[in-house]
């Protein structure tokens, strides 16, 4: 089984006008001992753990984290929380531009607010075809950027326009447990799941892509079981090739 909202593709493509602010929004395991509840009713601090709640007991069997509704620090998109601000200020440079659309485009796709920076330490070469690095950091993890200007770019141009493109996926833990929840839980359509939990996922963390992050979740399923008549089955977390959004959940036995 695939859900496509756990990792995060932040593939970008945009324009950007000359001596103006960028413009607002997308730019196109080991189980553990300490438990804790995570769902609609946990206090969701970012001082707190990976997990974001406080801890409660769980039955034995079940992962370091039940997830047992939706994540309270998961927003919708266009939230305020999503937004970087202040914004680059009249006439700021191209890479300054670029540094903060990515830390807004970073935050937009994982929709959970968190601290960012963005860094393009040779600067964004703004000529037809050039192609330029720089690094986004979300909550401690770092993610490398290629960013693209358009062969059709001539020098002096208002716009510019370019692609954005992550060279690592992006796994973050509650919006990780969110999808899952939407996948699994309740008014997912899956009548045979229960008892949802997953690893105790660091708060952010990059991986590669076409890789198994090495992380699980689990569910108890009637139909679970070496003869069907009920067990836990076990979901590998995994990212998809480089441009997708990340199908990410693959059952298993």
């Amino acid at each position: 089984m695939r859900n496509s909202k756990l990792l995060v593709a932040l593939l970008a493509a945009g324009l950007l006008t000359a001596g103006c602010n960028s413009g607002d929004g997308d730019d196109g395991g080991s189980h553990r001992k300490s438990r804790a509840n995570h769902g609609s009713g946990s206090d969701s601090d970012s001082g707190n753990d990976s997990a974001g709640g406080g801890s409660a007991s769980a039955p034995e069997g079940d992962l370091a984290v039940l997830v047992d509704g939706p994540q309270k620090d998961v927003v919708k998109s266009g939230d305020e929380r999503l937004k970087v601000t202040p914004k680059p200020a009249p006439g700021a440079s191209f890479t300054e531009q670029i540094e903060h659309r990515l830390r807004e485009t970073v935050l937009s796709t994982t929709k959970v607010p968190g601290k960012t920076s963005a860094t393009c330490p040779d600067g964004v070469t703004q000529k037809a075809g050039a192609v330029s690095r720089c690094t986004v950091t979300y909550e401690g993890a770092e993610i490398p950027y290629t960013i693209t200007i358009s062969d059709s770019y001539r020098e002096g141009s208002f716009i510019t326009s370019y692609k954005a493109r992550a060279d690592k996926g992006l796994l973050v833990a509650k919006a990780a447990y969110q999808a899952f929840y939407e996948r699994y839980g309740a008014g997912s359509g899956r009548s045979d799941a229960s008892k949802l939990s997953c690893d105790e996922l660091p708060a952010a963390k990059a991986v590669d892509w076409g890789t198994d992050t090495g992380d699980t979740c689990q569910f108890w399923s009637k139909y679970g079981g070496d003869k069907g008549d009920g067990g836990y089955r076990t979901v590998k977390l995994s990212a998809a090739q480089a441009g997708y959004a990340v199908p990410s959940f693959d059952e298993v036995q």
